[in-house]
Formats: C-alpha cells, sequence, structure tokens
C-alpha cells in the first residue's frame, strides 16, 4: 500500500521558527577547507603533459631527486660540509 505524499513538504514545523535557526552564512567553512587540503590546480598546458597524478608525482620525485643531487655537488666541490 501506497502513502500518500505529504502536505509538509517544504516547510518548517510550528514549534520552529526560521528567526531561532540562526543567519545562514554562503561558504561559511570554505577557506578552512581550502587551508586543509592540498589539492593543486595545473595549467591547462600542464595538465596536457601529464595524463594523470601519478604521473606528475614521479616528475616531482624526479626533480627532486636532481636538485638535491646538484646540491651535494655543489657543496662537496666548495668544501662546505
Amino acid at each position: 500500500m501506497k502513502k500518500g505524499k505529504s502536505s509538509m513538504l517544504d516547510e518548517l514545523r510550528p514549534e520552529y521558527k526560521r528567526s531561532d535557526l540562526g543567519e545562514i552564512v554562503r561558504g561559511k567553512y570554505a577557506s578552512r577547507i581550502k587551508d586543509e587540503t592540498n589539492v593543486v590546480l595545473l595549467e591547462p598546458d600542464i595538465a596536457e603533459a601529464f595524463p594523470n597524478d601519478e604521473a606528475v608525482n614521479k616528475a616531482l620525485r624526479y626533480l627532486l631527486e636532481v636538485a638535491e643531487a646538484s646540491t651535494r655537488l655543489t657543496r662537496r666541490s666548495s668544501g662546505l660540509r
């Protein structure tokens, strides 16, 4: 047996008042979410070069290795430790 549609589809119950619910703020938590995530947006031309996140991570890891290797070579050749 099917139930009929309720007549109170989009209305508050009589015991609630809209003024009791406080001010509606759009994007209230947007800045917190932005600060807590590490999503990086790539420019379209860069995104074309990398098919997925694994390729981006691989390229960045390689870049870090090259940077570390060149830093080690510079330290040795200049005598700094």
